[in-house]
């Protein structure tokens, strides 16, 4: 998942940046609210961590004009302010969510993960499309294979589906749109920020890989031409 962070203090943003990073977020930094309205006409993100304390416009108009540009994704809103008016102001302004500083990163990633499943209409941490589960909290990957033979019946089992960090980031854009398809660019976005570069054939690569794992057990992934993939249950002969 892309993410847009926008926070004016240095050291807290490489904190925070390197934090979402290690859990598989493409992090983007800004460093103020108007260059943040300037990335968003040209990238896009899936979510955005604003800090209320910015230079000359701050987290919170920032919001309201994110907003009033027609941007949807998530917004929490991070700020040292702890009264109540203020969190009320930053909901009205179209914040999604509000954290107060000092914070603990799992907590952070926790309300992350609640608003993305919010924006794509999931209610759950685990995502499951046929055999398949994935575990956004603990990034974990299974599979559920045939019923094995025991005594007085049978028990069907999960085993560990590995994916690599890029696969995992397209598997979960994949499962999260499911069953919409995922549109390309956007999966591209979300495989990389600012600071690395990948080439739009890089997705082929990554979705050939995700088929040649996900095929065996009944999952196909169908090429949706000039737009992007869709999960599908491949039935069988």
């Amino acid at each position: 998942m892309r993410l847009l962070l926008v926070e004016d203090d240095v050291l807290v943003a490489s904190g925070i940046k390197l934090g979402l990073s290690n859990a598989g977020y493409a992090v983007d930094w800004v460093g103020s609210a108007e260059r943040a309205l300037e990335v968003t006409q040209k990238d896009g993100f899936d979510i955005a961590v604003i800090d209320i304390g910015l230079p000359a416009i701050d987290g919170l108009q920032l919001t309201q004009a994110l907003r009033d540009q027609g941007h949807t994704m998530p917004v929490l809103i991070l700020t040292a302010r702890d009264a109540l008016h203020d969190r009320v102001q930053g909901l009205d302004k179209g914040a999604d969510d509000y954290m107060v500083k000092p914070f603990e990163l799992p907590e952070l990633l926790a309300r992350l993960r609640a608003l993305l499943r919010r924006s794509q209409a999931a209610t759950s941490s685990v995502l499951r499309f046929g055999p398949l589960e994935l575990d956004m909290a603990l990034r974990q990957a299974s599979i559920q294979v045939p019923a094995q033979p025991l005594a007085g019946g049978a028990a069907a089992l999960r085993q560990p589906l590995e994916l690599g960090p890029r696969e995992w980031t397209v598997m979960e854009y994949l499962m999260l749109q499911a069953p919409k398809p995922a549109n390309k660019d956007k999966l591209l976005q979300a495989l990389t920020g600012w600071d690395k570069e990948i080439t739009p054939n890089a997705v082929e690569v990554y979705i050939s890989r995700l088929r040649a794992k996900l095929e065996p057990h009944g999952i196909g992934l169908r090429s949706i031409r000039g737009f992007g993939y869709r999960l599908e249950r491949v039935v069988g002969d």
